[in-house]
């Protein structure tokens, strides 16, 4: 057996962001299969981690000990018109919660794990269809998730020491949908079984800045 593929099959553990959210609760029994999972959350969790907060993403990396993958299955993003924003800074402007959180917290995440996983590792953030597919009152929403999607495909060429990063980029969740049906009309949505199954690729595979569309 080549080491590629025994690397392959080999027991990991991981370290899943959002992990008490629809998405992240089908990551976990999805990877649970094969490897040890660390669940992390804002308020849930064997560990507590605040996505908007630095300084809580490096305490939470290190309580965890030694990692093979961080996976995050968790951020926050505003649905409002754009007739509605006006300009403003990022601190005022409904922009600032995707920023804050989603972006910049899987951004601050991702950077935090290069210097703690296992020779090797991978990390896997999460985006979504608005990278591609906008709707109304969705342009935070389209913003952040694009720009999560650039910075995968640039960190993948400069990460050390073998690491993997990869996105995955699930569609609307059938699980989800009576919260956001009203958004995403149209769409055809998939169970967040389906949606895990991206994340397990990215876990598992070998291949790195790459975005796994889920379901679309």
């Amino acid at each position: 057996m080549s080491e590629a593929a025994s690397n392959a099959g080999a027991r990991r553990r991981v370290l899943l962001v959002g992990a008490g959210g629809v998405i992240g609760r089908a990551v976990a029994a999805a990877l649970a299969e094969r490897h040890e999972v660390i669940a992390a959350g804002r308020n849930s969790g064997a560990l507590r981690i605040d996505l908007s907060d630095p300084a809580s993403i490096e305490a939470a990396l290190d309580q965890a000990g030694p990692l093979d993958a961080v996976v995050c299955a968790a951020g926050n993003v505003a649905f409002v018109p754009l007739s509605q924003i006006a300009p403003a800074t990022i601190e005022t402007s409904p922009f600032g919660i995707g920023l804050r959180d989603k972006l910049m917290g899987q951004v601050n995440l991702a950077l935090a794990a290069q210097t703690r996983l296992r020779d090797g590792g991978s990390i896997t953030l999460v985006t979504g269809v608005l990278s591609e597919h906008p709707i109304a009152s969705g342009a935070c929403a389209s913003l952040v998730n694009g720009a999560l999607e650039a910075f995968v495909r640039a960190a993948a060429i400069e990460l050390p020491r073998g690491l993997r990063i990869n996105a995955v980029n699930p569609t609307v969740i059938e699980e989800a949908m009576p919260d956001y049906a009203p958004y995403f009309r149209g769409f055809e949505p998939v169970s967040a079984a389906r949606a895990a199954l991206a994340f397990v690729r990215s876990v598992e595979g070998l291949q790195t800045g790459q975005v796994y569309r889920a379901g679309w």
